[in-house]
């Protein structure tokens, strides 16, 4: 089966492995990844690499998604003039277009949910240390996870299957180890509705009224599977996640990015964040356009991991996300999983003043480390919009 990667997944062969950045022109990793080398195992033909918001979409708070200074703008497959999002927006388009099977994304916050949202794709964004984040180029080792995008519930479990595992270089997922599965496909259940309580996240159902008269209509099809599904009031904890994730997020990209690119050897062509941040403001008709470098030099101005503020942040974005948040939430009301919309429909790509996103809910999955699986639920005027479920770890 022909399987795009998202090129922040390393491959050791004769593809280059550049998280759509200049400065990585020509480097290729000295090892696979462990999802690629998982994907080769099982026998899926690597087709190639697909573009993304560079560095992940971490680089600048007015960045157009599916911009990169290698691959330009990728474009939506529905509308070519709409955003793909991102930060997987090639990997999206290219699923959906039908230019492979299936393509693998990461996400951080929303980039497998968003783009799958925007292409009409089923997308699995699993449980931080269920599939191998070795050898990918990193944003946050507490929130990064590669998952599956495809055109069908089935192709997308087929394809994780193939992802689960241990892997020594990823300490994470000797937890996941314990829990992967090798065959999703056997809990494909036409009545798994039956007896089921869906939450409904209802902070995060407004925004566009087409969208939430398609997600009305999506609740009542799980009412008539046979689910009995509620209302969860407004949740403070989520509200106040997004800074401490923010600032953690800033931190890990530091020592991760610094990491990674130690272990491209002596001949990596830009060594470490610092060198990026330089090469870019080198090559600005190349790499900063239409916008800027901001994130990076706010992550480059921060410490090492063992700072009290990065250890701060984590525990309060754990809390909120976590322990104040989808546990306590599913737990309070008895839930199975909780829903919302996963996005709005596509924006018209604007290189000069950036995304414009009206709704989104990624975020609680995002922050905790949580699944978060996003399915087709209709159209609004030519262009697909997505129903997200998601729920505690594993």
């Amino acid at each position: 089966i022909p399987i795009l990667l998202k090129d922040n997944i390393a491959t050791h062969d004769r593809m280059t492995t550049t998280a759509g950045s200049s400065a990585l022109e020509g480097s290729i990793p000295p090892e696979d990844s462990g999802v690629a080398r998982r994907l080769r195992e099982a026998g899926a033909v690597l087709l190639g690499k697909a573009n993304l918001s560079e560095w992940a979409n971490f680089r600048s708070t007015r960045s157009s998604s599916g911009w990169s200074g290698r691959g330009g703008q990728c474009k939506n497959p529905y509308v070519l003039d709409r955003n793909p999002c991102g930060s997987s927006s090639g990997s999206g388009t290219a699923a959906s277009a039908s230019l492979c099977g299936a393509a693998i994304g990461t996400e951080t916050n929303g980039s497998i949910v968003c783009p799958s949202n925007a292409s009409g794709l089923v997308g699995i964004k699993p449980t931080v240390g269920l599939v191998s984040r070795s050898r990918i180029i990193p944003i946050s080792n507490t929130q990064d996870t590669a998952g599956p995008m495809a055109r069908t519930v089935r192709d997308a479990a087929l394809v994780l299957g193939a992802l689960t595992g241990l892997d020594p270089a990823d300490s994470a997922t000797e937890a996941g180890a314990e829990r992967a599965e090798t065959d999703y496909t056997q809990y494909l259940d036409g009545d798994g509705l039956q007896g089921a309580r869906i939450g409904v996240a209802t902070q995060y159902t407004g925004g566009h009224e087409a969208v939430e008269e398609l997600f009305h209509a999506a609740l009542d099809v799980m009412r008539d599977a046979g689910a009995t599904v509620v209302d969860i009031p407004e949740v403070q904890a989520w509200r106040q996640m997004g800074r401490p994730s923010g600032t953690l997020m800033r931190y890990e990209f530091k020592a991760d990015l610094n990491a990674y690119l130690a272990g491209l050897g002596p001949d990596a062509p830009v060594s470490s964040l610092e060198d990026v941040i330089a090469f870019n403001e080198a090559n600005p008709d190349r790499e900063l356009p239409y916008f800027q470098q901001e994130i990076l030099h706010q992550a480059q101005a921060l410490g090492p991991l063992s700072e009290s503020a990065y250890e701060e942040a984590l525990a309060e974005a754990m809390r909120l996300s976590r322990d104040e948040g989808i546990d306590a939430v599913m737990a309070k009301h008895g839930l199975d999983a909780i829903v919302a919309p996963t996005g709005g429909p596509a924006w018209t790509t604007d290189l000069i003043n950036g995304d414009r996103y009206l709704m989104g809910s990624s975020s609680p999955a995002a922050i905790s480390g949580y699944p978060n699986i996003t399915v087709p639920m209709g159209y609004f005027s030519e262009l697909p919009v997505n129903i997200s479920i998601w729920g505690r770890a594993w």
